[in-house]
């Protein structure tokens, strides 16, 4: 086990595109650290980096107090486990774990207990003599961490390693992947594009875009207060809903104003954004979580002052809660995020989805009031896209 710290690392190549720029990261002795962002974004670039794949152009890295930037990989102490699996499709599950045991000239019997130790920890014992063709998806990506796990590490790198597996086994393999990394303790650098994987897998999340680092932090506060309009929009799903909207001061009260509607700011809201009162007058970005919309039918007694009137235009019932998509009558906001295919259709039609729950009867072509938790609102410079 060892920390880990990327120090401004950078990547040019040679035709003057810039994928990563001055990265700097520090993980703990032991730490889980999702470095997620869209496609495109320089994550797996960073990841290749560290593993030796890539050189650096710029920046230092060290794991523990060994700087690695002239070493090569095969001597990093580091092990990889890939998208792909990158199976020996020839042998066995017992040989493909230990084979990084082999090359190092480990004998025999030794390599065979640790095979075993690592097939026990994987819940692959019953599997050790099959080849990677009579396996499932789950079950070969399970013998690509065995490999890596025999190896004993200081530093383990994932590679977007659920990418290949249908959405029920990631949902398994994400919760059998943060145990055995626990109960290793091996510090684990681990990609993704999943926002979903990312929240719900590391002890920290890092969100990159366009090789630029936006923030770090424990899930949880991510979510809860991004610093920018894209770490807003990309953690969570469905995505927060963002739209410029004019702010305006009357009587010590602020309202926001989306489209041809407004929306009262308690004072109470105002004194964590202390910074808001320089924004009478001016048009700012504002988002809302799903989750933070309800059906007023259900909740009556929620202020009138913090209500929208909608007309429901798309329902989906998923049984524990219910979207329901509706129109505002205010701008959206480009988030820049490369992987939101349908983001300039929202933008078109100021397209809204909220989250209810399930006991909601809103129908499609009915005109619903509902309320808004501005308890829980974000609002951001329209200019900068930081957040206010």
């Amino acid at each position: 086990m060892a920390t880990a710290k990327l120090d401004n690392i950078t990547k040019v190549y040679d035709n003057g595109f810039t994928a990563v720029s001055n990265l700097s990261l520090q993980l703990a002795d032991g730490e889980f650290l999702v470095l997620v962002g869209p496609s495109g974004c320089g994550k797996s670039t960073a990841l290749r980096m560290i593993a030796g794949l890539e050189e650096m152009s710029e920046g230092d890295l060290y794991v523990g107090d060994r700087l690695l930037n002239d070493i090569e990989p095969k001597n990093r102490d580091i092990a990889m486990v890939f998208q792909n699996y990158a199976l020996y499709p020839q042998m066995t599950v017992a040989q493909n774990i230990g084979f990084p045991l082999k090359l190092r000239g480990v004998k025999g019997t030794e390599r065979k207990r640790q095979v075993h130790h690592a097939a026990e920890i994987l819940q692959l014992t019953e599997q050790l003599s099959k080849k990677p063709g009579q396996l499932s998806g789950g079950q070969r990506q399970r013998v690509a961490m065995g490999r890596a796990i025999v190896r004993q590490p200081a530093l383990f790198l994932m590679d977007e390693p659920l990418s290949n597996l249908d959405a029920k086994l990631r949902v398994q393999m994400r919760a059998d992947i943060a145990d055995i990394q626990k109960n290793l303790g091996v510090t684990t650098f681990y990609v993704t594009h999943d926002q979903v994987e990312a929240m719900t897998m590391g002890d920290r999340v890092a969100v990159i875009k366009d090789g630029l680092l936006q923030q770090v932090d424990e899930p949880e506060k991510l979510y809860a207060r991004p610093e920018n309009v894209f770490v807003a929009a990309f953690m969570g799903s469905p995505s927060m809903n963002l739209y410029e909207a004019n702010l305006s001061l009357h009587n010590e009260k602020f309202k926001v104003h989306l489209g041809d509607q407004s929306i009262s700011i308690p004072t109470r809201l105002t004194e964590r954004h202390t910074t808001l009162g320089n924004y009478d007058q001016q048009t700012i970005v504002v988002g809302i979580r799903p989750e933070d919309f309800e059906d007023a039918a259900l909740a009556p007694t929620h202020p009138d002052d913090q209500q929208l009137t909608v007309t429901v235009s798309g329902r989906e019932a998923l049984g524990a809660e219910t979207l329901i998509h509706f129109p505002l009558n205010a701008p959206s906001i480009d988030t820049g995020d490369p992987d939101a295919l349908d983001e300039l259709a929202s933008i078109a039609s100021g397209r809204c989805t909220a989250r209810f729950d399930a006991n909601s009867k809103a129908r499609i072509g009915e005109q619903i009031r509902t309320n808004v938790t501005v308890e829980n609102m974000h609002f951001f410079d329209r200019e900068t896209g930081l957040v206010i």
